[in-house]
């Protein structure tokens, strides 16, 4: 398992997730300008599921898990096994969240601030969704990792067909590119009712690894 720090691996990873989502996407699917600072490699042996477009009614509704559950409905087990580069991975190389004791992981807790900054205009506030846009705490426990990325890499036409709005690309937008895994994990803790509302009371420091990549992203 190792960190997406390549243009060709970012492109790998979108032509996996592009052929469950080529009818969604609002353009064609080239790879993005940046790659995404914590982003797991496509190369990591994890086939992607089966995407449920995150505009239907279904990908919207809250997901009822067990307690202590691990394992999302698309079948991923978020149960943290890896750090690398300040970031937590599952035992398949995605990302996933660490609360030990009420500490959030840093980039959970960098992913509460960027999806505050860059998504909760059209998402809601906490991932909650809106009349805008569906609620992204629901859809990503159905919804394939890789098909996220593509999604808000390339964008996505039938966000609220009602209103007939469409998901603008982000893949060349650093302030979402670059954290793409934070606002991810940040989403899945929200969505497993691991994270409550609103800002996080505590998180972990932020490491020297996290910072060097966050900086080599930013910088490309």
């Amino acid at each position: 398992m190792n960190a997406i720090t390549s243009l060709a691996s970012l492109a790998l990873a979108a032509s996996v997730a592009t052929t469950a989502l080529a009818q969604d996407a609002t353009t064609p699917t080239p790879p993005p300008a940046e790659a995404g600072a914590g982003a797991a490699a496509a190369t990591s042996g994890a086939a992607p599921a089966a995407a449920e477009p995150a505009a239907s009614g279904a990908s919207d509704a809250p997901v009822a898990m067990a307690e202590g559950a691990t394992t999302l409905p698309n079948g991923m087990d978020i149960t943290p096994a890896t750090q690398e580069n300040g970031r937590w991975y599952n035992a398949e190389g995605i990302p996933t969240y660490k609360i030990d004791n009420g500490v959030v992981d840093f980039a959970t807790f960098n992913g509460f601030r960027r999806y505050s900054a860059e998504c909760h205009v059209c998402h809601g506030p906490d991932g909650e969704g809106s009349t805008y846009a569906p609620a992204l705490k629901n859809s990503v426990l159905r919804m394939d990792y890789y098909a996220f990325q593509e999604i808000v890499a390339s964008g996505k036409q039938d966000v609220n067909s009602a209103a007939n709005l469409v998901m603008p690309a982000f893949g060349t937008n650093k302030n979402v590119w670059c954290y793409i895994d934070d606002i991810y994990v940040y989403l899945l803790a929200r969505g497993t009712d691991e994270l409550p509302r609103g800002r996080p009371g505590e998180r972990a420091d932020k490491s020297e690894e996290y910072t060097a990549q966050e900086d080599s992203c930013m910088s490309m």
